[in-house]
């Protein structure tokens, strides 16, 4: 103890010894003192030496303190000094004094080369991760802060080993779950670093359920309102959803995108935001954007937008963008996000399409964006973001496109002027004297058109008023004026952005589009003055406008339809050969794709740039310039004779695409009408079956009354035996004799009614010997009429299943005839035996009356048992009939169904020589462009692949 004392400053006889050799002799102490309390102490005085002499500390005790991790983890007070002594010696987080006097250099290769020390030996860190499951806050803590240092400087190598130790990310997801909130916050901390750059750590991190807790903590710490700790939480949430599509789909599918409304949840006073409330809120921003990203996959984005509609979240955005008071930095960063919420999404474009500011009157949001856009005293950001979400509105939405080109038609423009409109907005920044506002209005502009035709030909119908008294001119006809007086106005700003940003609305405007190209050569000073950019030898920044003249020249060749005489294809290529030359002219067209703004514009949709004398290029028109750079150095190229034969290509191949499309239109209807007719056929099944089923009901019923008329019948057979017996039989006064002979006719009736029966029978067999004969006439057609007639074979086939049925009534109706004739015979039988006692019946009845009240009560219930089978037969005979009138019925439509098979038949046969006939004249063409050197496109193996690929769906649909 007393060397202790003399380390830490406490009275000494000798010369007091240097740092080295103190943490050399404190190393010693640790490495051979028995007692732990020596050690203990002799670490505790090594910390309080590692932050001053922090080189020597990390290169005499590093090995020692390892070594005391390892043997002594039953004090975790000692424990606790050796950690925070590694965390001294290895973090760069050092007081402000010891940052001046230490190069920053210098301090981050120490840490680094300390770190790379420590992780040599894996297991250190395998060590320090079973360290931090320790719940004493002595051990746990440190052990927190040492791992996120290692991380910090050695992050891949730390990463690698943690991935690959047991359970190592799951342990410490466990520190989201302490108590203690230094711990749980420094937890937070260790996850950013453990996260970055890992895409297997931050599956495992995710699936480990980290989006729960890490919105329960901000929703605790008060969402936008919360300190620091949101700040970080959402700092990690980005790590784990940023460029990982996986994760970004396990937090849409876990709902967790719901919880994030309440973040922008502002309240009416936004006055006084604080600086963390600021970071948190464009952090969250962030976090929206994340999962919107056009980077990202188009289904993953698609399936976020949707979800964020349908939970509010873009409403709530919305109100933040209407708000008052917001700061200008949130503002900018909430129009961005919505921008990239609505990109590509109709439902959430015509949501934002319906939002109106709270002004009065209202106005739409979309007005009120554009109105700062155009405003030079806006923030360039902000102007940038209004430009970035005008055109996410426009993207990919034509009903969009159509409503802004609309408000600058003549017929809807407002002619009271109470109103200011998005056309009127644009016509006004495109023509004012503010460079910035002339690109920003031509490139929101040239969105409303882009992959429109039919919004480009509209457009040419706006008329501008430029002056009093003078007449007015087309938007087309302004914008070419201003394009070439462009140096003689005076403007605010660069003047080439004003050229540039006319030149990209123009070239968007024309290609693609004869009737607005034959518009722009209709003014004959557009081409000379052209011609006369391109020839020039101009300065570097004149270079860009020499390059999108060439390529406007160039799209003018390429869309030419060759409607004016003076402004053919090949009189503008011998005038770019005499006055420019072919070589210069694709020199300068190379300008464009060569120059360093195009470049960084093509990178992503938004616009981003650091100054407004950047902001050259938007990045939809630089798709535009790599689509055409190519065919317009070919067109240029290319003899009159070789544009002759491409437009006689051009027009073949559009009429064989006409007569295909036709062709197509016709075997839809075709499609169509079987599909109707299959509906008939499959009605009237389910009226055969309810019919069928009626058959079955009755026959059932029949049944049942059968069964009873044996009943009563052995009853009656039981009294009659028992009366034969007693000799009281005979005395019937007559009743019987009458009876018999009712039995008589009854049974003629049921003999011509059998006969009849059979009758029909016959002729219906015949009629399906018919359809049988005629179905296996037609069974050697083809394919496509087979699959058509086999609704027919199924009609016959139920047909024939019917009359069967009709044939096991009638032979049941003939057993029951053959029942009533062996009954009938029995009955006169005992009629023969009657006779001779007839004579005596006056005085045996009055012998016996209650004998024949009995017999006259029989023959009174056969007699309604008679009528009852008589009614039974009736309805049997009705429903034959009913029967008859459906086979009828069943007949004509198969008759119908295979003419109409024919008709189709014989069509398609039409069609397949019409077919034959274009391909060999296709094929000729392609061969003679082969022959020409001209590249051939597939689009006819296409047209033919998708046109089999319907005739196998057909076929398909008629075999289901």
């Amino acid at each position: 103890m007393n060397f202790l004392r003399g380390v830490m400053g406490g009275p000494s006889a000798g010369p007091q010894p240097s740092g080295a050799e103190t943490i050399q002799k404190l190393c010693d102490r640790v490495a051979s003192s028995t007692l732990l309390d020596d050690r203990r102490d002799a670490v505790r005085a090594l910390k309080s030496l590692s932050k001053k002499y922090r080189l020597e500390v990390g290169i005499q005790a590093m090995e020692h303190l390892i070594h005391v991790l390892q043997t002594d983890r039953s004090d975790s007070e000692i424990i606790g000094y050796a950690l925070d002594t590694l965390y001294n010696v290895i973090s760069n987080d050092l007081e402000e004094e010891e940052q001046e006097e230490n190069l920053a250099k210098q301090v981050d290769d120490l840490g680094s080369q300390f770190t790379e020390i420590f992780i040599k030996q894996q297991e250190n860190v395998t060590l320090l991760l079973t360290l931090v499951e320790e719940f004493d806050f002595h051990v746990r803590w440190p052990g927190v802060k040492l791992l996120t240092s290692l991380l910090k400087q050695q992050g891949p190598q730390v990463q690698q080993i943690i991935l690959v130790s047991p359970m190592g990310v799951s342990r410490l997801m466990d520190l989201l779950a302490d108590s203690r909130e230094v711990i749980r916050n420094d937890g937070v901390l260790l996850l950013q670093q453990l996260t970055k750059s890992n895409a297997a750590i931050q599956k495992i991190v995710a699936f480990e359920n980290a989006f729960e807790r890490l919105l329960d903590i901000i929703t605790e710490e008060g969402n936008s309102d919360g300190g620091i700790v949101v700040e970080d939480c959402l700092l990690l949430l980005q790590n784990l959803l940023k460029n990982n599509n996986s994760n970004q789909n396990f937090f849409k599918e876990g709902s967790y995108i719901q919880r994030m409304k309440p973040w922008f949840e502002v309240g009416d006073d936004n006055c006084g935001w604080s600086a963390q409330k600021v970071t948190n809120l464009h952090l969250m921003l962030q976090l929206v954007r994340v999962l919107v990203s056009p980077t990202n996959p188009p289904g993953a984005t698609s399936s976020c937008q949707k979800a964020m509609f349908h939970c509010g979240l873009l409403q709530q955005l919305c109100t933040i963008l209407m708000a008052t008071g917001v700061p200008a930095d949130i503002l900018t960063e909430t129009i961005n996000t919505v921008s990239e919420v609505i990109r590509g999404c109709q439902i959430n474009q015509d949501y934002f399409a319906s939002v109106n500011a709270p002004s009065n009157p209202p106005r739409p949001a979309i007005v009120v964006l554009l109105m700062s856009m155009v405003n030079e005293r806006q923030p360039f950001v902000l102007r940038c973001a209004v430009l970035y979400c005008f055109q996410c509105f426009l993207y990919k939405n034509q009903k969009g496109q159509g409503e802004i080109v609309s408000t600058l038609l003549p017929s809807t423009i407002d002619a009271t002027g109470n109103s200011v409109s998005a056309g009127q907005l644009l016509c006004g920044g495109l023509f004012s004297t503010d460079s910035l506002s002339n690109w920003c209005a031509a490139v929101a502009l040239a969105h409303a058109l882009q992959e429109n035709a039919t919004l480009k030909e509209q457009l040419l119908r706006v008329q501008l008023a430029t002056s009093i008294g003078n007449p007015p001119v087309s938007l087309l006809q302004q914008c070419t004026n201003i394009l070439s007086q462009g140096d003689k106005i005076d403007r605010r700003g660069s003047k080439v952005q004003t050229r540039v940003g006319l030149l990209m609305l123009l070239c968007t405007w024309l290609s693609n589009c004869s009737i607005a190209v034959t518009h722009f050569l209709h003014n004959p000073a557009n081409i000379p003055f052209l011609t006369g950019q391109i020839a020039e030898n101009l300065g570097e920044e004149e270079q860009l406008v020499q390059g999108l003249c060439a390529l406007l020249l160039g799209i003018s060749i390429y869309y030419n339809d060759n409607s004016l005489e003076n402004y053919r294809k090949e009189k503008l290529k011998q005038l770019i050969e005499k006055r420019i030359g072919r070589e210069n002219f694709i020199e300068k067209l190379g300008f464009i794709s060569k120059h360093e703004l195009y470049s960084r514009a093509a990178q992503k949709p938004q616009p981003s740039f650091s100054s407004p004398d950047h902001m050259m290029f938007d990045h939809e028109f630089t798709k535009l310039v790599k689509e055409l750079e190519g065919v317009i150095s070919k067109a240029i190229y290319k003899s009159s004779e070789e544009d002759k034969k491409e437009e006689e290509v051009k027009k073949t191949l559009e009429q064989h695409d006409n007569i295909v499309t036709h062709y197509k239109k016709v075997i839809r209807e075709q499609d169509q009408e079987l599909e109707e007719l299959k509906q008939q056929v499959n009605t009237l099944k389910s009226q055969n079956e309810q019919l069928q089923a009626t058959v079955t009901q009755q026959v059932s019923q029949i049944q049942q009354h059968k069964d009873q008329y044996n009943l009563l019948k052995v009853q009656l057979g039981k009294d009659t035996q028992h009366h034969n017996s007693h000799g009281e039989t005979f005395q019937m006064n007559g009743i019987q004799v009458e009876e018999v002979s009712k039995l008589k006719e009854e049974l003629e009736e049921w003999r011509n009614k059998h006969e009849l029966l059979q009758g029909q029978l016959r002729e219906k067999d015949s009629v399906i010997e018919k359809l049988k004969s005629s179905q296996l006439e037609m069974g050697t057609t083809e394919q496509s009429s087979q699959t058509s007639k086999s609704g027919g074979l199924e009609l016959n086939n139920e047909l024939q299943k019917e009359l069967e049925t009709l044939r096991s009534q009638i032979q049941l109706q003939s057993t029951e005839i053959s029942k009533l004739q062996t009954e009938n015979q029995k009955l006169q039988l005992m009629n023969s035996a009657a006779d001779p006692v007839l004579g005596d019946s006056g005085t045996t009845a009055t012998k016996n009356p209650e004998a024949e009240g009995r017999l006259l009560q029989e023959v009174k219930e056969l007699k309604s048992e008679v009528k009852a089978l008589s009614e039974e037969k009736a309805s049997l005979k009705q429903h034959l009939d009913s029967s008859n009138s459906t086979v009828a019925i069943l007949q004509d439509q198969k008759s119908k169904l295979q003419q109409e098979v024919a008709e189709s038949k014989k069509e398609q046969d039409d069609l397949l020589v019409l077919l034959a006939d274009q391909d060999q004249k296709l094929s000729a063409l392609k061969n003679k462009l082969k022959e020409l050197g001209e590249p051939v496109e597939d689009e006819d193996d296409i047209e033919s692949g998708d046109q089999g690929d319907d005739d196998e769906d057909g076929e398909e649909e008629e075999q289901d």
